[in-house]
């Protein structure tokens, strides 16, 4: 096995970013609000909550700086969140980015994200998977086994929400398999910002996805967060309604 590659941070007056290339920055936090989310494709990833706006439990593959983590950690305080993070060097800037430590509802693993949805026995609501490295999303985490996995790893009506880039040759191999292995279920979203495309796929009937209705702001979502995440919500909710136009046209 080749060693994990470590991270560089760089630190500014406002702000700590993580990063594998000058290229890529892997992760973004603003010092003084450590639980904000930095990147719209991560407000993106959080269209989950039109589907399941009180999931009582989420697994996340990957950790990076802990953006996604700490959002749901402080806004869903109903919410059990397991998160697994392959890179050693990674999880150890937990403090660096203000990532909280563990507790009755919040769990931090070291270990391999394919490993985790294939031997997990218990079932989740909601399965966030962002697990780049530095040379992209591993084989081993975009195969249709591990789909496959992902959708058993899932409670009946629960939702996977994959971070991929549209740059990557495969995209388009990737999305099937997901189609595949969610039995039709599948629903992208595209970033305007960057080239992450977010995909949304159910463990349910396949047009689940394009009956997606608002949501009212969760118990225990602190005002603020929900009104800046709006904006994003919106975006899964309109790619929802094409989708649903698209199928009826044919």
């Amino acid at each position: 096995m080749k060693p994990h590659p470590k991270p560089v941070v760089y630190e500014s007056l406002t702000s700590k970013t993580l990063f594998f290339s000058t290229q890529d920055v892997q992760s973004e936090m603003h010092i003084l609000r450590p639980d904000e989310l930095q990147f719209e494709y991560t407000r993106i990833m959080m269209g989950f909550l039109l589907h399941k706006p009180l999931p009582r439990s989420i697994a996340m593959i990957g950790l990076g700086g802990g953006s996604l983590a700490k959002f749901c950690y402080r806004h869903l305080p109903h919410t059990d969140i397991v998160v697994v993070e392959i890179n050693p060097h990674v999880l150890a800037l937990r403090d660096a980015f203000a990532i909280p430590p563990d507790d009755h509802r919040f769990s931090v693993r070291l270990g391999d994200g394919a490993e985790f949805v294939k031997e997990q026995p218990q079932k989740f609501d909601v399965l966030l998977a962002d697990g780049f490295d530095v040379g992209g999303l591993p084989d081993a985490l975009c195969s249709l086994q591990y789909y496959d996995d992902c959708y058993r790893l899932l409670n009946p009506g629960g939702i996977l929400v994959a971070n991929l880039h549209g740059c990557n040759q495969l995209f388009d191999v990737v999305l099937d398999r997901i189609r595949t292995s969610f039995h039709g279920s599948l629903l992208t979203v595209k970033d305007p910002d960057a080239t992450n495309h977010l995909a949304f796929a159910v463990k349910a009937e396949p047009h689940a996805l394009q009956s997606l209705a608002g949501v009212r702001r969760p118990d225990g979502f602190d005002a603020q967060a929900w009104r800046a995440l709006l904006p994003s919500l919106a975006r899964v909710f309109l790619a929802s309604r094409e989708s649903a136009r698209q199928t009826r046209c044919f």
